[in-house]
Order: structure tokens, then C-alpha cells, then sequence
């Protein structure tokens, strides 16, 4: 059996092309269990319309309002004790009918495997490319240094995965609270043990929107930050000390003259913060002298293409303001 999960905030718009997904799968052995975070709009009652019609269908409701990743760790814990595999699919996003038939095909036939991904439609973009086609289990160590030496990105977010459930029930806290990209830690954390699935066909999407978390972690450049942290928290679970110095060195220098760019636009309070979080928490520290170094650097290079560099900064910090605060809100 297969518990998909879904946790659900203010999502009337999109939550019924999500259950409708479920349901069309051509694998029907699943459990569904949706938990909504203390919706306002009409999110509990579309989804309690299908739950009266499908006895699979299992709705809890939060007795109070959790952030985004804490509501995700909360949604886990109803998942049946009797399943063997757990799929979180998203309440804005969906999944093709093969879906589940496909990724469990490929978990049954390697047991090693503690997760499968897929190609996966963002927007209008497919994604999570990278492995050669005849790659179906690639071991966890492979896939992991493959990440932090040539950036290669299979996992994207929990939507387009498929776990072995009891690797979930075995964390009290699935997905680290502290890390806006715990999607991504926990499939790096996973495979120091197991090996890694792939199915080379598009099998999940996941929708971009202006309040999802997606949109305000490029707002925030959070991914740059998930680099560093990853790299420091387990990349030397997976690399040589000389790999590791090299990665690191190079993600480091890619993060300040981001955050230079970032100082260029007069970037929120909010925002330095939540940088010199991530670091420090990474065990790494914040560096003025490396940010002025990578601002004077910016800066040189500007000065030798000045109007593509004023364009550029414009219209940058023209998007950014527009939509920084409300993404924020969103994201808590």
C-alpha cells in the first residue's frame, strides 16, 4: 500500500485537479490522507466532498496553524502503519496517472532503493534531467557526489518523489524544520544508506505561483544557501577532504557574489538575516570581508558594461519589491 499525503493551506483553487490526479492513477492500492493547516477559504470542504464518496480518502484537520515544513513533518505522521511506500504530493500540484505504478515497479524490483524519482513538468519546463537513460538505480553515494561536484538536481521537491515508508516513519521530524530546502537534505541524508530509483518519464507537475515556496526561495536566493548548507552538514559523507575543499571553496565564492548582487539592490532586513542563519547554522560563518570582496569585483565588472549592468539592476530590484514581503508572509 502507498500513503500519498497531501498538506493543504488556502488551496480551493487548486485542490481538486490534485485529488483528481490521485484518483486516475492506474496503481489503486493507496491510502490518501489530506491535512489542512487551518484553511479560510473553502479548501476542507471541497476535499471533504470527495472523502465522503472514497472511503481512502482521510481528512485531519490541524488544531492550529503550523509553518510550512513544521505542517509537512505533521501531515507524515497520519501515514498508516501497513504502508510500504509514501508519496507527498503537493496541494497545488498533481501527478500523471502512471505515477505511482511506475515508481514502485522500479522500488520492487531493487530493493535497495529507498526512493524513485521522474522527469517532472515545472510550469511549462520539464525538469530533473541529468541521469543517462539507462540509469533506472544509481547508488546513493553516486547520485549525491554527482550534486555537490557537477550539480546535477534529481530530487526537486517532495512532489516528484516516491519514499519507502518506513524510512519516513523512522524520523520523528521527516524534514528538517531549520531548512527551507529539507526536501532536498533528506533525500542527501537518505542515501548515505540506500540507492537511488529513476523513471525516464514525466510523471509529476509542479506548479509555479506568485505565494509558492518555490517563487519566494528564488526571492530570497535561498538556493544558493542550500548549497553551502548541504555541502557543509554532509558533504563530506560523500567527498574527499580534497573534493570537499574544492566544492566548497566554489559554492562560497557563487553564494557572495550573489549576496554582492543582492547588496547592489538594498535587499531587506529580513533578508540579511535569514542568510547569516543559514550559515552560521552550516558551521560556516558570515563573511563581511569575502562580501566586499565579491561587491568590488561586481563592481569592476559593471563599470566595463555600465548600461547592461543599470538595466539588469532595475529591473531586478523592481520584481523583487513587488513581491518579497507577500512571499514572505506566505512561506510562514
Amino acid at each position: 500500500m502507498v500513503s500519498i499525503v497531501t498538506p493543504m493551506y488556502n488551496e480551493a483553487k487548486f485542490i481538486a485537479e490534485c485529488i483528481e490526479s490521485v484518483l486516475a492513477q492506474t496503481y489503486q492500492n493507496w491510502e490518501y490522507v489530506i491535512v489542512d493547516n487551518c484553511s479560510s477559504d473553502e479548501s476542507l470542504r471541497i476535499a471533504g466532498r470527495y472523502a465522503e464518496r472514497d472511503h481512502r480518502i482521510r481528512i485531519y484537520e490541524n488544531p492550529r496553524f503550523l509553518k510550512a515544513v513544521p505542517n509537512f513533518n505533521a501531515a507524515l505522521r497520519h501515514i498508516s502503519p501497513a504502508s510500504k511506500y509514501c508519496k507527498v504530493v503537493f496541494a497545488d500540484d498533481w501527478i500523471f496517472p502512471e505515477c505511482l505504478e511506475r515508481m514502485i515497479a522500479v522500488s520492487e524490483a531493487h530493493p535497495s532503493v529507498g526512493l524513485v524519482g521522474a522527469y517532472a513538468l515545472e510550469g511549462c519546463q520539464v525538469v530533473r534531467a541529468g541521469l543517462p537513460y539507462t540509469s533506472v538505480v544509481v547508488s546513493g553515494r553516486d547520485v549525491c557526489r554527482r550534486l555537490f561536484l557537477e550539480h546535477m538536481d534529481v530530487f526537486g521537491t517532495a512532489t516528484s518523489l516516491l519514499y519507502r515508508a518506513d524510512l519516513v516513519r523512522s524520523h520523528e521530524r521527516f524534514y528538517n524544520e531549520d531548512n527551507i530546502h529539507a526536501d532536498t537534505e533528506v533525500c542527501i541524508d537518505l542515501l548515505k544508506s540506500c540507492d537511488f530509483g529513476f523513471v525516464h518519464q514525466v510523471l509529476t507537475f509542479t506548479r509555479l505561483r506568485q505565494r509558492s515556496l518555490v517563487t519566494m526561495s528564488r526571492s530570497l536566493n535561498t538556493f544558493a544557501a542550500g548549497i553551502v548548507h548541504h555541502l557543509a552538514v554532509h558533504g563530506r559523507s560523500f567527498l574527499t577532504e580534497e573534493e570537499f575543499a574544492f566544492c566548497m571553496s566554489r559554492a562560497l565564492s557563487g553564494y557572495y557574489r550573489s549576496l554582492a548582487g543582492s547588496l547592489l539592490r538594498g535587499r531587506e532586513k529580513a533578508f540579511w538575516e535569514y542568510h547569516k542563519r543559514i550559515l552560521r547554522d552550516a558551521g560556516v560563518g558570515f563573511s563581511r570581508a569575502r562580501l566586499v570582496k565579491a561587491l568590488l569585483a561586481k563592481l569592476l565588472l559593471a563599470s566595463l558594461n555600465p548600461k547592461d549592468a543599470i538595466d539588469r539592476l532595475l529591473k531586478v530590484k523592481t520584481d523583487e519589491s513587488a513581491t518579497f514581503h507577500r512571499e514572505l508572509s506566505a512561506s510562514e
